[in-house]
């Protein structure tokens, strides 16, 4: 997860700690690796293989979301952070890129909706960047001895990040879009067939999830094995129609907030002092996510399963209703 447009201040009631770069390295032109440790000298958060911090970094305070890439098994001393230096983002990959072997930035405690769901078999593919929490999940997947195989999709040998730890262990294939064709992904043999014991992980670009998730549905994966984090958000809305306005009530309270078609329901609740939990602002990490209790939801995220929207979840960052009146859990 990576350079969500979200500006300090982060979340409400998030805890942060000070973190010091004791160690940069590049791990390609574009790819610089961080290791962080708390300026205290005190022991960072533990956490498990998939999570991501956010960093606040920056003259402006950006907050941006990033996987953390390194060892799962804690107590924990520092943390590795990759980041890509993406010439199109909003500014967070861009100023990372300035830190340098000394400086301070705020990270706080990791969170984790991607994480290695119980299951016998694993298949992991990585699209370019989307190596960083995958990487952590093969090595935690390495330790249990478990049974997977990832896959790691780049443009070529001189882009992917980590190619002198992956490419001689015998769980990992290399697919490069400049080398011959018998090596590039190959949905029809490398996903394959739906096995009921198999979970799939997937994380990278837009057209990479895009093409692999699809592949995966086409060959008759269910929705309930298909696990993905996104760098943005894939769900869009014509500029044309943004949406009905309509009001969000409160349970706690039954206060009525209008939300009018070009603001988000997290927008207006902020707005009025609400103290709601958020972070990315794009429905792709989950932060956000509260209940429904009387309404119809128009979901917009790209982090709910279609269990949990049943269930009556939902992002006030992204998504809307399609009623009148949207009661949630706050």
């Amino acid at each position: 997860m990576s350079d969500s447009p979200t500006t300090a201040p982060a979340a409400p009631g998030a805890d942060w700690a000070d973190v010091i770069v004791v160690a940069r390295s590049e791990a390609t032109p574009r790819i610089a690796v961080f290791e962080l440790a708390r300026a205290d000298g005190g022991q960072l958060w533990e956490y498990e293989a998939g999570a991501h911090v956010d960093v606040e970094v920056g003259t402006d305070r950006l907050v941006r979301q990033y996987s953390l890439c390194g060892a799962a098994n804690g107590p924990h001393k520092q943390y590795r952070l990759a980041v890509l230096n993406e010439p199109a983002s909003r500014g967070g990959s861009r100023a990372m890129h300035d830190l340098a072997e000394g400086d301070t930035l705020r990270i706080a405690a990791p969170r984790n909706r991607f994480g290695i769901t119980p299951a016998r078999r694993h298949l992991l593919f990585a699209g370019g960047i989307g190596i960083t929490p995958l990487l952590a999940m093969a090595r935690t997947l390495d330790a249990r001895g478990a049974d997977y195989q990832l896959h790691y999709c780049a443009r070529s040998r001189a882009e992917a990040a980590f190619v002198a730890d992956l490419e001689h262990h015998p769980r990992v294939r290399l697919h490069f879009d400049d080398q011959p064709s018998e090596q590039r992904l190959d949905p029809a043999a490398d996903i394959g067939e739906p096995r009921q014991d198999t979970a799939v992980y997937v994380c990278g670009p837009g057209g990479f999830m895009n093409y692999v998730l699809g592949s995966a549905a086409d060959l008759g994966w269910p929705g309930s094995a298909l696990h993905k984090e996104r760098f943005s958000a894939s769900t869009t809305t014509p500029s044309d129609d943004p949406g009905q306005g309509f009001t969000v009530r409160l349970t706690s309270t039954g206060a009525l907030y209008p939300v009018p078609e070009d603001e988000s329901v997290l927008d207006v609740l902020r707005a009025h002092g609400i103290a709601a939990p958020y972070s990315c602002g794009q429905g792709i990490c989950g932060e956000c996510i509260v209940r429904v209790r009387a309404g119809e939801p128009d979901h917009r995220d790209d982090v709910l399963t279609d269990e949990e929207r049943a269930d009556g979840l939902f992002t006030p960052c992204s998504s809307r209703s399609n009623t009148p009146i949207l009661e949630l859990e706050l």
